[in-house]
């Protein structure tokens, strides 16, 4: 009995030694899982990255025109002022009484002259008494004239609408000619400028979109159009200057900011598949697509852009084409796999069938 035990060992450790081997062999092991997609078409974009400071759309330095005491201010810190409001008013007290004066002059020279034309009727006065009343009358005229622009100058009115900056300055303060006293900023509309090299000067052209961000604002972008480029090539960088404008109307973007600036330019729609289905070997690129025998076969591929975590496709594959995107490092050419997800399903539903790719 202990003989037929011996014996039935030894022929149950050959067959597990026997079914070892089949699996070292590869002839049951299971097909590696893994995750497929199709090749979709999506638009891909070429876009030129730059930095540009922005710039407001007008922007002025108000000065004193004369050295004066400021009188009133009109405006406060940071405030919105229409076109035509009134900043800051300078002292005009003697202005005030030289227009007076003047005023006086030309009402009595338009008296004077009144006569002189109704002499002139009757035969009591000559042509030329009649030429030079009218000539005092004029300059009495230019005088008054002269005294009510004078005092215009010390009314300081802003140029347009905008908002002012930080008050510097106090009324009663005497400035002197040129002192600036505020600043005025239209910041409706974004004037951004950014350096591109000569390089791409033939692919930029007024009217093209760019996309503009700033790191106050990370994951807001800003849109626009590029509006002018400068006709002058800067000898030193060998890149020109381009000047967009970004509409800016809830008044985010500020003055000098820096923005980093994207530029589209021949957006196309392509053929395209996530990043991680492309296999590199050297300069070439592989992607590995089930066929309907359900084997995943490596193929060759032309890449192209790289956009938004996907590859753009430019030969090697059609529309529709199943691409496995999970799981490439298991596979080699040929092999069969088994498929994770909703396409799993519609693979068993189709059937594996012994044809190419």
């Amino acid at each position: 009995m202990v003989r037929n035990f011996l014996v039935t060992a030894l022929c149950a450790s050959l067959a597990a030694c026997g079914n070892g081997a089949e699996d070292k062999g590869g002839r049951n092991r299971q097909p590696p899982l893994v995750k497929a997609a199709p090749a979709a078409s999506m638009r891909f974009v070429e876009t030129v990255e730059a930095i540009g400071t922005a710039m407001a759309n007008e922007q002025v330095t108000l000065s004193a025109p004369v050295t004066e005491r400021i009188v009133r201010l009109g405006f406060d810190d940071g405030q919105y002022v229409r076109r035509g409001q009134i900043i800051a008013v300078l002292a005009q007290g003697q202005q005030t009484a030289q227009l007076a004066e003047a005023q006086a002059r030309a009402r009595e020279a338009q008296q004077q002259l009144t006569r002189v034309e109704a002499l002139r009727e009757r035969g009591f006065a000559t042509q030329s008494n009649l030429d030079a009343q009218i000539a005092s009358a004029a300059a009495a005229r230019a005088q008054a004239g002269q005294a009510t622009a004078t005092i215009g100058e010390r009314v300081i009115r802003a140029p347009f609408a905008g908002w002012v900056s930080l008050r510097t300055i106090s009324a009663g303060a005497v400035v002197n000619s040129g002192t600036p006293i505020a600043t005025i900023s239209d910041i409706s509309t974004i004037k951004l400028d950014f350096p591109v090299p000569e390089t791409v000067l033939a692919t930029i052209r007024p009217g093209l979109t760019i996309e503009a961000r700033s790191a106050a604002y990370p994951d807001q972008p800003f849109r626009g159009q590029i509006a002018t480029i400068d006709p002058v090539i800067d000898p030193n960088t060998r890149a020109v200057t381009v000047r967009a404008r970004l509409p800016n109307p809830d008044g985010r973007l500020k003055p000098g900011m820096l923005l980093t600036v994207s530029i589209e330019q021949a957006p196309r729609l392509s053929l395209g598949v996530p990043e991680l289905a492309v296999v590199g070997e050297g300069d070439r690129r592989f992607v590995y697509v089930i066929g309907r025998d359900g084997a995943a076969h490596r193929t060759e591929i032309k890449a192209g852009l790289r956009s938004e975590g996907r590859i753009e496709i430019l030969q090697g594959l059609r529309p529709g084409d199943r691409v496995v995107t999970d799981g490439v490092v298991k596979l080699s050419d040929g092999m069969k796999v088994k498929l994770a997800g909703p396409d799993a399903s519609s693979a068993a539903a189709r059937g594996p069938k012994k044809s190419g790719v």
